[in-house]
């Protein structure tokens, strides 16, 4: 599909920290963004807003009609039954509406899939999931898998590890930001689940969107599978806590939640009740490997030490 001088391309639930920060690096590359949400709000340029519930297949078709790019950036709320009742729909739709339009399709993903995983984390690793949610996770991405060894669309996914963000506090739902950078900021001690002293890997947001970037333009890399630049540095959360326990000028210290306390704050905190299946996550190690990116690209993913800085500096 050739694509026209200036291609429209949309984001598919823009107000999340990836989507909000992929649509100005799209716009420096030179194409339109359509920006859709329930209630779209501008991103500080000249996008085009478009209203959409993308559980409506028919809006969700509107939305994609005439782009050459959709970015599936929509995210559900972390309830295990929403998720089993609207993914499935969710995808369904993203899949039917590019289908319809010809419009190529990037289904930003996360790791639940592969469930508790012994070793590193690369696009090889197989579907082995160990929670309801990862459940649910790995039947959207067969969906889209399927979609696109049957030529229904042209697509692919990125896929990255919990990722942090350096917008206002609460901007996102990664741990990194709210359970730490959000907390210190605060004046408050930061938290953390599971054990602060396994490998962790966390994926700075910028790259995800540079990743992202990157992929679209290369004929060679549709119809795959991609892990988003993530540092390869081997951290621990301890590390990563004490690192913005100092650039906020405070002692380093951490509450720890362990999956006992978890279990017990969760009888009166539905958002911790629906953390308990994934402790598994903090309990072992986490590593996420991108080399097969950085090696194709050339790109370099952005260290600890200059992502959780920049993620204090944004006051």
């Amino acid at each position: 599909m050739n694509a026209p001088a200036h291609p429209t391309h949309v984001i598919l639930g823009a107000h999340g920290a990836v989507g909000r920060a992929l649509s100005p690096l799209l716009r420096a590359a030179g194409v339109s963004v359509r920006q859709v949400a329930r209630t779209p709000r501008a991103a500080g340029g000249p996008d085009e807003l478009f209203a959409a519930d993308l559980l409506d297949a028919k809006r969700h078709a509107a939305a994609v009609a005439g782009a050459h790019t959709a970015y599936l950036l929509a995210g559900l709320p972390y309830d295990t039954a929403v998720w089993q009742r609207d993914w499935p729909r969710l995808m369904q739709h993203a899949i039917d509406a590019c289908a319809q339009h010809g419009t190529r399709l990037v289904f930003f993903d996360n790791v639940y899939a592969y469930g508790r995983v012994e070793g590193v984390m690369t696009e090889a690793t197989t579907f082995n999931p160990c929670s309801r949610k990862g459940e649910v996770r790995a039947r959207v991405a067969e969906q889209m898998l399927d979609a696109m060894r049957r030529g229904v669309i042209v697509g692919m996914i990125v896929r990255s590890a919990d990722f942090y963000y350096h917008g206002a506090a609460g901007a996102t739902n990664g741990l990194l930001n709210q359970a730490v950078i959000d907390r210190l900021r605060a004046g408050k001690t930061p938290q953390w689940l599971g054990s602060v002293d396994v490998p962790y890997s966390a994926t700075w947001v910028p790259d995800i969107v540079r990743s992202m970037a990157h992929l679209v333009t290369r004929s060679d890399a549709w119809g795959q599978t991609w892990h988003a630049l993530t540092s390869s540095q081997v951290v621990t959360a301890r590390a990563l806590i004490d690192l913005a326990c100092r650039l906020a000028s405070q002692p380093t210290r951490v509450q720890n939640a362990s999956r006992a306390l978890v279990r017990v704050l969760g009888l009166f905190d539905r958002r911790l009740r629906e953390q308990v299946e994934m402790l598994y996550q903090y309990e072992a190690p986490y590593r996420f490997d991108s080399s097969r990116l950085a090696t194709m690209s050339g790109l370099v993913a952005t260290p600890y030490e200059d992502g959780i800085a920049a993620a204090w500096a944004a006051q």
